[in-house]
């Protein structure tokens, strides 16, 4: 009867609180229709879906061919300037939007979940921030994207075996060359053997020219017997 009332109490809070500051689309900010949650319909509804983890030869693999060895790689989302994609990895990188990366892991753990190719996972690993970057954002923007993968796919979340080393200015603007001779002594390995065997989905928010995560995987790769895939919110297109 307790959890009732208490149940009862929070409802009519939240209806009160909702009537002064109503939600609003993450994307294209108008208000929230009862039923929608962080984005609106129609903006749901235009998100450029890439569905590349139907297919084992993509752009996202091609990427890496001649580079490094990836098992299996897939991106969410079509990522483009201007664009609704763009607005959502933005709010949730620079404005602490962590529902951003909680609904775009749930859309793409709802997908993998669904392909062979992706039951074998057994640690999602995120590409990391330094630690003062880390320190002075609060968190690592790929974070909650990883861990509805991880509860998804039924694997574990871990971010302390990969950890970078060298605080990189952002490198959007460097071409794929600069941004390899940046990225590539970036990443160390904290534990050789907990992921030995294992296969592991390395993930971030959105790849362009694959040079970060190239450098993760071939640091991951000093682990005996490791497999390596990818996954990405979007792509670069």
């Amino acid at each position: 009867m307790l959890n009732f009332y208490r149940s009862y109490v929070t409802n009519i809070l939240n209806n009160i609180l909702s009537s002064f500051f109503p939600a609003t689309c993450l994307s294209c900010t108008d208000t929230l229709k009862h039923q929608e949650q962080h984005i609106c319909t129609k903006c749901l509804h235009n998100l450029p879906f890439t569905e590349f983890h139907k297919h084992a030869e993509n752009p996202v693999k091609h990427t890496f061919y001649g580079r490094v060895h990836i098992e299996n790689a897939t991106a969410l989302l079509h990522y483009k300037k201007n664009s609704i994609v763009q607005q959502l990895i933005h709010q949730l990188k620079y404005k602490n939007r962590q529902e951003i990366g909680t609904l775009l892991g749930n859309m793409l753990g709802e997908r993998l979940k669904k392909e062979v190719a992706y039951h074998s996972i057994d640690y999602i690993i995120p590409v990391p921030l330094h630690k003062k970057r880390l320190q002075k954002r609060g968190y690592n923007q790929v974070a909650t994207f990883g861990k509805q993968l991880a509860t998804h796919l039924e694997a574990a979340y871990d971010d302390t075996i990969l950890v970078k080393t060298q605080n990189i200015k952002t490198q959007a603007f460097k071409k794929r060359a600069a941004r390899w001779m940046t990225a590539q002594h970036s990443f160390e390995i904290t534990d050789t053997e907990i992921l030995a065997g294992k296969h592991i989905l390395l993930v971030d928010d959105i790849i362009t020219t694959g040079a970060t995560l190239e450098a993760c995987a071939i640091a991951l790769q000093k682990i005996p017997n490791i497999t390596i895939s990818v996954a990405t919110m979007s792509i670069a297109s």
